[in-house]
């Protein structure tokens, strides 16, 4: 068969969606908001420097950064979203002042005549751009320093020890004493009056602010541009168009296949294979995956607890040892860094398994990198905890304890531990699969894919050593987003995606030329959208317009390729009744067919209800948000890893037959653990806090005055269902992969002797 133009198509989508990514890479950094080197008022007063707010940033990274709220909408989401929250009461003190400076009384008692004139005052005040270009200062007016002392001094408290801030720390989940120093606290305040300022200020020559009029805040004329909106609709009709596209495409390929009966093997092909020394050692691999899965589960239930009492778990106060920051931080790093273990395992244990060929010391070197990755884990972990409860100076913080984003929360030493041990994974991959290369021709476009996926992995981690200590805020979340969205939800679900159709092709349930077809044409058309659609997370972080465009467009085309996803799903499933020692493989085989729902529901329709411009714009860093990542994170990549691992352990554990009751048990209660998680929970609050935002600002809806009433708690109580039923599924799964170990988990002989005899 020839695959030529498959291969074609995927070289340009990289080079062309990749030279589009760096181009805007280079526009960001061109008008992104500036960091003034001097904030002074109109008579010369120093205010803070551009070192202030950038030692400010490294204070609100060492503390947590984003996993403690928000800051441009990125973050967690129990305390507010700093800008949206420093904003209103920025713009409420000033209106106040005025108020009783020209009318003699506070603003809520005006009329609505003299309301709209000081609003109009207000917009003009604090959306004129006037940070002087030549001599890098920012000028500001009394009124703002006075606003700027005003909040330092209520932020101050509320982040440091004054009890009259006892019961809002509580709500937002706040320690006391979180920042133990005044001088420390003025940086922080330096950093989120910049911020907030790139919020509301217009960017030069235009009448939109650097983050686009968000969070939406109608005091100061933070309303939606027309071109969100444009664009929002021109997402939704390229979606159409490619559903359409790719349903003829599909169609007429379906059309052109010879519709032969298919044989499958008689035996299961996979029992002679004797695993080799390397192989073995990946068993270790899947133990840690499920210690780790039942960590980070039991974090998890920890994290979403702190929503309705922010100092402690039921009654215990635990916030003394393990603050919500902490909490967080482990439960979203370790959700990558099980799902990631599980699929190096599977390249590790695959490899040879797909060459026939065990390279001289292969197994030493297992061994060596898995010693390496428990050491990442728990140096970073431990470093993160110190890092939260103030032991480093911001140097030292960057480089072994916490870098305050999201996802990529590990200190720069262990960043670049675990890329060179991702270089020694990808070396151990390639040595294991060379020799394939000469063995079998029909097999190498299929191994080039495994090879270029396999390649991918480290190389793009390489990203999140691009920024450093004093990065500006808007190309650290770009860099970032490329580990994220390119390297979690791009190439690892390509490799996955390779492993799973060598796996089939072993098996004989797939030939070699339909696999290679289908990989090489999912891999372009999930590239297509993919790699530009990372743009979508990058609409309001201080961006030029054409992210917006390009982002709402190709992330548009992200969805794409799962409108198709039944059809994956059946074939799937399909397969465990092909024969009767398929049914051997029946939970993994089942694992995929929930990857492909979730890949639908999760992936699908939750990550386009938030995607376009539009609707960001009022749900960026609400409870929308969580619902889209827990059911296409855990949903699609958890399940993947899970049934990589399953497939793996069957192989590892040789002709001994599973009970598989408890494992079946387990898969139910995953899955409808997570969909009860959703349904009951996330969504009800996602979306009474969109109504919120839409109809009085961002800052209302991630409030605690909004967060802390009856109805909104009530969901919050109902997600105890879903996580409940959730975790005892994550235990049972545990419990199964431990009795692997101890017997309780395989049919011994005796019992398939006595089982036959009755």
């Amino acid at each position: 068969m020839n695959y030529r133009k498959l291969w074609i198509s995927l070289g340009l989508v990289i080079i062309i969606s990749f030279a589009i990514l760096g181009y805007y890479g280079g526009r960001i950094y061109q008008v992104m908001p500036p960091i003034p080197d001097k904030v002074i008022t109109e008579d010369g007063t120093l205010v803070m420097t551009g070192q202030d707010i950038k030692d400010g940033q490294n204070v609100w990274q060492s503390i947590g950064g984003q996993e403690l709220g928000s800051i441009w909408g990125h973050g967690a989401y129990v305390a507010p979203d700093w800008n949206a929250d420093w904003l209103h009461r920025e713009a409420l003190f000033i209106l106040n002042k005025w108020s009783h400076s020209v009318f003699g009384g506070s603003y809520d008692n005006l009329n609505d005549e003299q309301k709209a004139q000081l609003r109009a005052r207000l917009i003009k005040e604090m959306r004129t751009n006037t940070y002087n270009e030549t001599t890098k200062e920012l000028v500001i007016s009394k009124d703002r320093l006075d606003a700027f002392q005003y909040l330092s001094s209520y932020y101050s408290g509320l982040f440091m020890d004054d009890p009259a801030f006892e019961e809002l720390r509580d709500h937002y989940a706040i320690p006391r004493d979180t920042i133990k120093t005044q001088e420390r606290m003025d940086k922080l305040n330096a950093f989120l009056f910049w911020s907030t300022w790139a919020t509301v200020t217009n960017r030069p020559g235009e009448d939109i602010s650097y983050t686009h009029n968000w969070p939406n805040e109608e005091l100061v004329g933070n309303r939606p541009t027309g071109e969100l909106i444009i664009w929002s609709v021109i997402s939704f009709v390229m979606l159409l168009a490619g559903i359409g596209a790719l349903a003829w495409y599909f169609a007429v390929q379906r059309h052109k296949e010879p519709h032969l009966d298919e044989v499958y093997p008689e035996k299961d092909p996979l029992l002679g294979l004797s695993p080799t020394p390397s192989m073995k050692a990946t068993l270790k691999y899947f133990w840690v995956v499920a210690l780790l899965v039942v960590f980070q589960v039991g974090l998890g239930a920890v994290t979403a607890h702190y929503a309705v009492e922010g100092s402690g778990f039921y009654g215990i106060p635990i916030q003394k040892w393990l603050p919500y920051s902490v909490a967080r931080t482990w439960h979203t790093q370790l959700g990558i860094l099980w799902i990631a273990t599980a699929w190096l395992a599977t390249g590790l244990y695959m490899a040879p398994a797909v060459s026939g060929y065990e390279p001289k010391g292969q197994r030493a070197l297992v061994n060596f990198l898995f010693v390496c990755l428990l050491i990442i884990v728990v140096g970073s972990m431990a470093g993160q905890w110190m890092g939260v409860f103030q032991k480093f100076d911001n140097q030292t913080n960057f480089w072994f304890g916490h870098q305050g984003y999201e996802y990529v929360d590990l200190g720069r030493f262990w960043q670049i531990f675990l890329t060179v041990g991702l270089f020694l994974w990808l070396f151990l991959m390639v040595r294991a699969l060379m020799p394939a290369f000469q063995k079998s021709k029909n097999d190498r476009h299929l191994l080039a894919m495994f090879l270029m996926a396999a390649t991918a992995i480290p190389l793009f981690y390489i990203p999140g050593l691009l920024w450093g200590q004093h990065t500006h805020l808007a190309m650290a979340e770009y860099w970032r987003w490329w580990i994220v969205h390119l390297w979690v939800e791009g190439f690892f679900e390509v490799f996955a995606t390779v492993v799973i159709a060598f796996l089939f092709t072993r098996m004989g349930l797939l030939r070699t030329s339909t696999a290679t077809a289908s990989v090489l044409f999912s891999t372009v058309i999930f590239l297509f959208g993919g790699i530009i659609g990372t743009f979508h997370h990058l609409y309001f972080s201080g961006t030029p317009l054409g992210v917006i465009a390009f982002g709402a467009t190709f992330s548009a085309l992200e969805v794409v390729p799962l409108v198709l996803i039944g059809f994956e799903a059946y074939e799937n499933l399909t397969m465990t009744r092909t024969k009767d020692w398929v049914k051997e493989y029946k939970y993994p085989i089942y694992c995929f067919v929930s990857v492909a729902f979730w890949n639908l529901v999760g992936a699908g329709l939750f990550g386009f209800f938030i995607n376009p411009p539009i609707a960001l714009y009022y749900m960026q860093g609400l409870n929308t948000t969580p619902l889209h990542g827990h059911t296409a994170l855990f949903g699609v990549y958890g399940m993947l890893g899970i049934g990589l691992m399953l497939f793996c352990l069957k192989g590892l554990t040789g002709q001994k037959h599973w009970k598989t009751k408890l494992l079946g048990f387990s898969f139910w209660s995953i899955n409808i653990g997570l969909a009860l998680m959703a349904l009951l929970s996330l969504l009800p609050v996602g979306l009474l806090q969109t109504w919120a935002s839409f109809e009085h600002g961002m800052w209302y809806a991630r409030s605690a005055e909004f967060l802390q009433q009856d109805i909104v708690q009530i969901f919050h109580w109902l997600r105890v269902v879903g996580d409940t039923i959730f975790a005892i599924g994550i235990l049972c799964l545990g419990w199964f992969i431990l009795g692997l170990k101890t017997g309780k988990s395989v049919i011994e002989k005796n019992e398939i002797k006595s089982n036959a005899t009755h």
